[in-house]
């Protein structure tokens, strides 16, 4: 790793820190789940090429019951028959809401369909998620953080 960033902006990191437990919280007591949540994070973490959160969040995505068949298809998600309609909404909205700069915001359609599977709260808890996980990913790609060190607990 190029530098200890938890190090380097204590303040700063304890800022995502406080956000990803919040995002965790609602996950394990609200609408979104454990296995959504490693779902959304492996997928956005594919699109941003995050080698180190791919690796963790397929590992705890295992430890958390999901299956490999599930992990190994999630890139094509939407030429399989195993995700939910729900998950498929929530991967459509993670995908949408991490490639922003290649589209002109989010479209209402899109917005009217991830609503049938989620309460105000539940796709604000979602959005905040994938704002994490996205943080996550710039930064450790930025500071090249070691892919296959990450042990879960």
């Amino acid at each position: 790793m190029r530098m200890n960033y938890f190090s380097a902006s204590p303040a700063g990191l304890k800022a995502m820190l406080d956000l990803q437990q919040h995002v965790h919280k609602a996950a394990q007591e609200g609408e979104l789940g454990n296995g959504l949540l490693a779902l959304v994070y492996t997928r956005v973490s594919q699109i941003n090429g995050c080698a180190y959160c791919i690796d963790m969040h397929t590992k705890d995505a295992r430890k958390a019951g999901e299956t490999e068949q599930r992990l190994y298809a999630l890139s094509a998600w939407r030429e399989t028959p195993f995700y939910t309609e729900r998950e498929r909404a929530a991967l459509a909205w993670a995908e949408a809401n991490t490639l922003l700069a290649s589209q002109n915001g989010i479209e209402d359609s899109l917005y009217e369909a991830t609503r049938e599977h989620f309460s105000e709260k539940g796709l604000t808890d979602l959005t905040l998620a994938i704002c994490t996980i996205n943080a996550w990913n710039r930064l450790s790609i930025s500071f090249a953080a070691d892919a296959g060190s990450y042990q879960p607990t």
